[in-house]
């Protein structure tokens, strides 16, 4: 059982209150190996998880809904802040609606080969290819899970996966998918094929294959491009073969969360899941 060191907030200068009064400001808190938790069902989610918790804000009220949830953990000491919300509107800077915060510790990274070795067969995974808004890579994690994704790889020009914002629109997703931030992501599929995976990515082209005559029957790796530019000339050429979803209307694109839960659906409409 974890000792709560339960303390209300009488002072907002409190060097403690640090990463909650740089909430803009990722950068800061990925050097220090934090991310913020914002939200009563993302905080649920990380304490359902085995990631660390460092320390939790709340509103008075949120105070009974958690206590047990967090006495229940494994680290020696979590501390909880307790203030009114507005005190807690004016540490942070904004309006927090659910009054519920909370800091919790960068895990170390995977290697490809334990992601590799940890994964069931057929294999899963998604890659990321400068994915730079952070709403979308949230969504993005969310649709990983949601259908089964045994792995999230990053290319070296998305945006970091521990933003805040990130963080609150994966819903918790993040928490239980396995990631890997690739400084090469040419390198990291290569890599991959070596090891018999398929890389397919999702490019709306007319010219290429449509997505339901592709096959992922096999292990296979689905890649999405960036919002504004799609998949780079050098990660297309790493990847197998190109596939598209087909539109109407003179659509050429679809939101990269839209089209990932397209083609992550037909992976597992194929091998009988859905």
């Amino acid at each position: 059982m974890t000792n709560l060191r339960i303390q209300k907030i009488t002072s907002l200068d409190r060097p403690e209150l640090e990463p909650y009064r740089s909430l803009k400001r990722s950068a800061e808190h990925e050097a220090l190996g934090i991310f913020v938790v914002e939200g009563d069902k993302v905080l649920h989610r990380l304490l359902e998880s085995d990631l660390t918790v460092v320390s939790v804000l709340l509103i008075a009220e949120r105070l009974a809904e958690f206590e047990p949830l967090l006495r229940a953990r494994t680290e020696k000491e979590i501390v909880v802040f307790v203030c009114d919300k507005p005190v807690l509107a004016e540490l942070v800077g904004f309006e927090i609606y659910q009054g519920v915060l909370a800091i919790g510790k960068i895990p170390p990274p995977l290697s490809l080969e334990k992601i590799l070795a940890a994964s069931p067969r057929p294999r899963f995974f998604v890659a990321m290819d400068g994915l730079a808004n952070a709403e979308n890579v949230g969504a993005l994690m969310r649709n990983c899970v949601a259908f089964g994704v045994s792995a999230l790889l990053a290319g070296e020009t998305c945006s970091s996966l521990f933003l805040r914002r990130t963080v609150r629109n994966s819903m918790g997703a993040l928490f239980k998918l396995p990631m890997l931030e690739s400084t090469n992501l040419v390198e990291t599929l290569r890599e991959l094929r070596a090891n018999g995976m398929k890389c397919v990515a999702a490019h709306p082209c007319p010219d290429e294959k449509v997505l339901s005559h592709a096959d992922f029957s096999g292990d296979c790796c689905i890649v999405f491009g960036s919002e504004g530019h799609g998949i780079s000339a050098p990660v297309l050429a790493a990847c197998d073969e190109a596939v598209m979803i087909p539109m109407a209307n003179d659509v050429d694109s679809l939101n990269v969360s839209a089209a990932a839960a397209v083609f992550l659906y037909e992976v597992n409409r194929q091998r009988g899941k859905a």
